[in-house]
This record gives C-alpha cells, sequence and structure tokens, in this order.
C-alpha cells in the first residue's frame, strides 16, 4: 500500500560504525508500484535516491550517511567539510583564532545566522547542543568525537559536571572551545555530524518528536517539508540562510527505492537526477553507452569481514588469519564488482595515509596464499577442513555476489561449508552489535579524514569493535598514538597498530571501495567527498531535465 505515512520513526540507531555497513547498499523502502505515484519533478527539483530510510534527523543520534544526507541539507555546523577536500570551511561560524598554545579555538559566530523559525543562532545553542550530545541519556552514537575537549570524556563517564567542560559562550556571538591536548585536525573533528547544533528549546518542547516536518527548525540551507517513511523526504529552500544567495535549488526530494535495478529503472524513465550507484550488472554497459551520465570517485572506505572472535574456532587467530589468507582480493574487485575497486589487505585507505606511507599493491603472494592458508587452518585443528564447523556469513541483499564468491573461494581453497544470511540492514547491525554472528560483511568509512578514527574502532570499548576483541598491545598503541607529539610520530604508530591489527586479524580487509553513480547532464556544481559528505550549496539543474 502506498498511502503516506506522517509520523517519522524515532527507533534509536546504535553505535559509531552503523552509519559505515550501509554504504553499500543501492536502495531501500519503495516498491515500484509507489514509485508510479511520484509526481513529475517541475522547477528547480532535484531528484535524489536514498538507500536506506533514516532511523533519525537528529545530529546527536544519527549515524548513517543517508541521515546525514539529508541533515547536512537542514543544518549546520560551526564549520564544514570542503568540497574540493580542503580544509574545512567556514559555516555558523564565519572565522576562528586558536591560541599560541594549540588549546583554544575561538569561534565567531555570523551575525546573520538564524534557526529557521527565525532565531538567531547563539553560542549558547551550541553549547546546549554538544552537553546534549555527550549527556548519557541521549545515547549518542558518535559522542566519542567530542572526546578531545576539556573534560569531555569525564563528564560524559558522569566523572565530572558539563560546568568544567571546555566549552563557553562568552557572549551570544562568540564560542571558545579548549582542548585537552593541541590536535591540529581538530577543526576537521568540529566539521562531522555530532557537532551539528540542535534549537535547545525546540528539542525541549517536542522532544523525540521534534524532528517531524511540522516541528523541524534547523540553520541549514533548506527547511523539512515532508517525511514519509520508506518512500521520500522533500527538503525546501530555506529564505533566512545566511548564504540564501548560493542555495540555487527549491527543493531536493530523497527518493527510497527497495533495489538498485529499480533505482536504475526509474533513472531511465526520468524519474530521478541522481542515483546512489549503478548496478554491478550495468556498470561495464553506462561507461561504455552513457560516459555522460555515468561517474565514479573514489572513497575512504574499506570493505571488510569482521570475525566474531568470541566464537570458536573464530577465537584462534591462525584459523582468522587462514579464512584471510585464502580470499583472491583481485579477484573479488576485478571480476565480481567491476566498479574501480582497490584490492587491499591493509585497513586504512591510501587517502588517510602519511605521504611516505603508500605501499598498497597486493601481489598474488600477498592477496592469494592459499598454501599458507591451508597450514594454519591444518595447525588450528583443522587439515583439510574436517571438522570444522559449518559457519554463517552474514550479510546483506546487495552484496550476495561477493558473497558467493568468498564461499566459493572458502571451499575450493580450505575445504569447509559457509552458509549465507542475508539481512536487512538494521537486524545485521543488531547481530554485529550483541555478537550474534559468525563472519560479516562490514564497511568502515571514518568519520573525519584521519587514519586515528579509523582505527580506535577496534580497541578494548569501542563501541564500532565488531569483532568483539581485545588485545592490550593493540589499546596501548591507539593510546600511544593520541599523545603523540606531533604528526609524523602519530602516523608512525598508527602504522604499527595496523600492523598488529593485520597480525591478529579480527578482520580480513578485502577492497577499498569505489562510487559509481547515474547522473543527469542537466545536473550542475554536484560534489561529493570521499567520507560521503555531499554538498548542496551551488547546485542546479537545468528545469528542463
Amino acid at each position: 500500500m502506498c498511502g503516506w505515512k506522517n509520523n517519522a520513526p524515532a527507533a534509536k540507531l546504535g553505535r559509531r560504525a552503523r552509519r559505515l555497513i550501509l554504504i553499500g547498499l543501492v536502495a531501500a523502502g519503495v516498491v515500484a508500484g509507489c514509485r508510479k505515484t511520484e509526481a513529475p519533478a517541475a522547477g528547480r527539483v532535484l531528484r535524489i535516491s536514498q538507500r536506506n530510510e533514516p532511523s533519525d534527523l537528529d545530529p546527536a543520534r544519527a549515524s548513517l550517511p543517508d541521515e546525514l544526507f539529508v541533515i547536512r541539507a537542514l543544518s549546520e555546523g560551526l564549520v564544514a567539510p570542503s568540497p574540493d577536500n580542503g580544509a574545512p570551511q567556514p559555516a555558523a561560524a564565519e572565522s576562528w583564532d586558536i591560541s599560541p598554545d594549540g588549546l583554544a579555538y575561538t569561534f565567531h559566530l555570523r551575525k546573520d545566522a538564524r534557526w529557521s523559525n527565525g532565531e538567531a543562532v547563539t553560542a549558547a545553542d551550541f553549547v546546549a547542543s554538544f552537553e546534549r550530545v555527550l549527556t548519557p541519556a541521549t545515547a549518542a552514537p558518535k559522542a566519542p568525537l567530542l572526546f578531545m575537549v576539556r573534560n569531555a570524556r569525564d563528564f560524559a563517564a558522569g566523572k565530572t559536571g558539563f560546568a568544567s567542560v571546555g566549552f563557553h559562550a562568552a557572549d551570544p556571538g562568540t564560542l571558545t572551545i579548549t582542548l585537552e591536548h593541541p590536535m591540529p585536525r581538530f577543526l576537521a573533528y568540529v566539521a562531522s555530524g555530532p557537532w551539528i547544533p540542535v534549537n535547545p528549546r525546540i528539542v525541549e518542547k517536542f522532544g523525540r518528536n521534534w524532528t517531524r516536518p511540522e516541528n523541524f527548525v534547523g540553520n541549514g540551507a533548506f527547511t523539512l517539508t515532508e517525511w514519509h517513511p520508506h518512500q521520500r523526504i522533500v527538503v525546501r529552500r530555506n529564505p533566512g540562510y545566511h548564504a540564501a544567495n548560493r542555495v540555487l535549488l527549491d527543493e531536493i526530494r530523497f527518493l527510497a527505492f527497495d533495489n538498485g535495478d529499480a533505482e536504475e529503472r526509474a533513472f531511465r524513465a526520468g524519474q530521478l537526477d541522481v542515483t546512489m550507484a549503478i548496478p554491478f550488472t550495468k556498470l561495464d554497459t553506462y561507461q561504455q553507452e552513457h560516459p555522460g551520465e555515468a561517474h565514479r570517485g573514489p572513497l575512504a572506505e574499506t570493505r571488510y569481514l569482521s570475525f566474531n572472535t568470541g566464537h570458536a574456532p573464530l577465537n584462534d587467530p591462525r584459523v582468522r588469519r587462514a579464512l584471510s589468507l585464502a580470499l583472491n582480493r583481485a579477484v573479488l574487485a576485478e571480476k565480481v564488482l567491476h566498479g574501480g575497486q582497490q584490492p587491499t589487505m591493509r585497513f586504512v585507505p591510501p587517502a588517510l595515509r602519511a605521504a611516505d606511507d603508500a605501499d598498497d599493491p597486493v601481489s598474488s603472494a600477498d592477496s592469494n596464499a592459499p598454501n599458507a592458508a591451508r597450514a594454519l587452518l591444518a595447525a588450528a585443528g583443522f587439515p583439510g577442513g574436517r571438522k570444522f564447523p559449518r559457519l554463517e556469513l552474514s550479510t546483506w541483499p546487495i552484496n550476495a555476489p561477493i558473497s558467493e564468491a568468498i564461499q566459493a573461494m572458502w571451499k575450493k581453497t580450505l575445504g569447509i561449508d559457509v552458509s549465507l544470511v542475508s539481512r536487512e540492514a538494521k537486524v545485521h547491525i543488531a547481530a554485529l552489535r550483541d555478537g550474534t554472528y559468525d563472519v560479516a560483511f562490514m564497511t568502515a568509512i571514518p568519520d573525519v579524514a584521519d587514519a586515528a578514527n579509523l582505527l580506535s574502532d577496534f580497541t578494548t570499548d569501542s563501541p564500532g569493535n565488531y569483532p568483539h576483541w581485545s588485545d592490550a598491545a593493540y589499546d596501548g598503541l591507539i593510546r600511544d598514538a593520541g599523545n603523540a607529539a606531533d604528526a609524523s610520530q602519530q602516523a608512525r604508530v598508527l602504522r604499527q597498530a595496523e600492523v598488529r591489527l593485520t597480525e591478529e586479524s579480527p578482520l580480513a580487509p578485502l577492497y577499498f571501495n569505489t562510487t559509481n553513480w547515474l547522473m543527469r547532464p542537466g545536473v550542475r556544481g554536484w560534489h561529493q567527498d570521499a567520507l560521503w559528505t555531499r554538498f548542496y550549496q551551488d547546485v542546479s539543474i537545468d528545469e528542463k531535465k
């Protein structure tokens, strides 16, 4: 049934990497029959496909890129990512000063910064928003992205009051943030999702219902006008936005689809302007026959297999390493995916590494070592795969081809049988979080362009530690990296941590992903970066489509 629903979902998201798995999904939500009811777009309307239904449009609780796609249209933080992958750009703050010791950042808010209800955006609003993110009752999955602020971690742990945390609103237009220690990449963190503010008066008035279209108040380029779960989200131009002259679209429609083929058919039928992906089976066709519509970009995104180290025999690093070495990553990338993905045995993408850390080629000896894999499995007590228990490989529907290829490689090389289980994304993530799985296909994207942010997910107490792995040596290296005196020293320690991750193999990196999407030639000014950030300012569309 295609009837619209008027209530936005209030289900709580999980932890940090919950958004990361879902990058691979092409679509979720609406059946093809419902798509036929979509009214033709008129005027300056951009229609974008949406892959996963947002669980929340609250910056404090959001975790998925799909949620941030919409949130960044509706609200903005002190600074914003740069569309050219450069340094963070002014947003709600027009400028900032950094103290000589690198500990204090003073942000100067724009005098014309307004909430969509006409209220001024103040420094106190930001302070209240940050307190809300750090308050345990909020259950903000990305709260650790604020932990570099003085005493923020202790407040989140209930060890101190908020008055001791390093946020200070000197006046309505001035906000000072004091850090625990100097952090050269601090502004990149300030540009991330949980640093986006909310209007505290609106949140207090409506509680969890504040994100419904009739209640939503943001400080961004667009306002929320419709949210029909699993069907569409509509945002419209905010005339009170401080940079309204750079908002060239009247409306953006985020349209949901239940699979990539339906999405591609809608594009061909003229019902979509920008897709999330191109189906595997049609990548070559579009690149050869419609090169003006097919687009590709690199991602700082690692696809990997997570091994549940709490389940035997996956608690044995020899078994985990054998499963990793048995995979021919070049075949997975070149023969199965066809999308320009880069096969890898490393976890940290090239874009996040130090300039002198470029070794990435995956030779056949490194990535496909069947003899070594068989020897490790035999040493663990399973020669030829005999008596090896039947494991389950959990994934989500769009990844069926690569899961089947992995299943076949393990059977051929190790003689073991693995069952494939396909789950809806939220169910899949819940199983990873709760440890009720064996092996799971996962996606890792850092919240900021920082290898430390990516690797810290696998420390013992991290909510993103889906392998449920604990290693004191690794924890110590990540801790040392955080206390490094300079960027070069930090890079060296992080490389040691990555080596340790490879040796113990709580996960098996597969490839660095790319994004392949379809876009009409009439769309101008479209930018998206390697962290799946989209930029809506200066985007226009030919009204004739």
